[in-house]
Parts: structure tokens; C-alpha cells; sequence
């Protein structure tokens, strides 16, 4: 039931985004104008591959339209970030999931680890790979109130 949910919410935000572009009318090529002042709040709360690369996917097609993205790791999703553990390569993508992150934070995203749960896992800065970052307690609660900010979970 989970997954089907989960599929409902990403075929919605998927053809919001695809009539939102094609009423809009994009400035070249299909690309939608920037959202400026815009924010996506996306929420990995798990280490299963499959939904890491399509929260990973979405969160970078968020960055490419211009909005503010910030990708919050927690619960099991901190492992995901966890340069000791073998990124898997999933979907339709030649990046695994390590360098997706990378190329999330060249797209000037942010990904930020739960600090909470990165102690409870064991993690440290240091565990991190390349982008990821240990946030401060509290420290995603503003983006949550933040009516800019809308938020997806996986």
C-alpha cells in the first residue's frame, strides 16, 4: 500500500511539473523558468536504492528549474550518504548513488544529513562522502515552515 502511495505522489508531482512546463511555456527547450524565491524540501528517510535514486532524480530536476532543493537524510537514509558502503547504480542512470549526491551539490543543492540520526548510526562528518553534511539539531525545522518550501518524502 506504502509503494502505491508512493507511486501516486511521484506521477502527480511528475505531471504537475509536465503541464506546469508545458503551460508555462518553458524558455527553451522545454526547460521551465526559474522558480525563484522556490524551494523543495526532499525527504529520504531510507536506504533502499530504488527510492533513493528517484528522490536523488526529482531533486535534481528541481535544481535544473531553478529551485532551492534541499535533500534531508534521515532515519536509514543517512546511510546513503555513507562514503564506506557501496553506492548502487539504479534505473536508467550510469551515476551510482554517491555520485548522484555529488552531482546533486554541483547543481547547487544541499544535502544535509540528520544529525540525530547519522549519531545513532554511527556516522561522523568524517564517514560523509564529498557534499553531504551533518546539519544541527533543529536546523530543517525553519525549511518546514518555510511557505516557499514544499516537501516530498521518500
Amino acid at each position: 500500500m506504502k509503494n502505491k502511495v508512493l507511486a501516486i505522489v511521484a506521477a502527480v508531482v511528475l505531471a504537475i511539473g509536465v503541464v506546469g512546463v508545458a503551460a508555462g511555456g518553458g524558455t527553451s527547450a522545454g526547460a521551465a523558468p526559474a522558480a525563484e524565491g522556490r524551494g523543495l524540501l526532499v525527504n529520504v528517510t531510507t536506504d533502499d536504492t530504488w527510492s533513493a535514486n528517484m528522490a536523488f532524480s526529482l531533486a535534481t530536476n528541481a535544481a535544473g528549474q531553478g529551485l532551492d532543493v534541499i535533500v534531508f537524510l534521515n532515519v536509514r537514509g543517512v546511510y546513503l550518504a555513507d562514503a564506506e558502503r557501496m553506492p548502487a547504480t539504479e534505473g536508467n542512470s550510469d551515476q551510482n548513488l554517491h555520485e548522484k549526491i555529488a552531482a546533486l551539490v554541483d547543481a547547487g543543492a544541499k544535502v544535509i544529513v540528520c544529525p540525530s540520526c547519522a549519531m545513532e548510526a554511527g556516522l561522523t562528518q568524517d564517514d560523509l562522502v564529498d557534499g553531504a553534511v551533518i546539519g544541527e539539531p533543529g536546523g530543517i525545522l525553519p525549511v518546514l515552515a518555510d511557505p516557499n518550501y514544499n516537501v516530498i518524502s521518500y
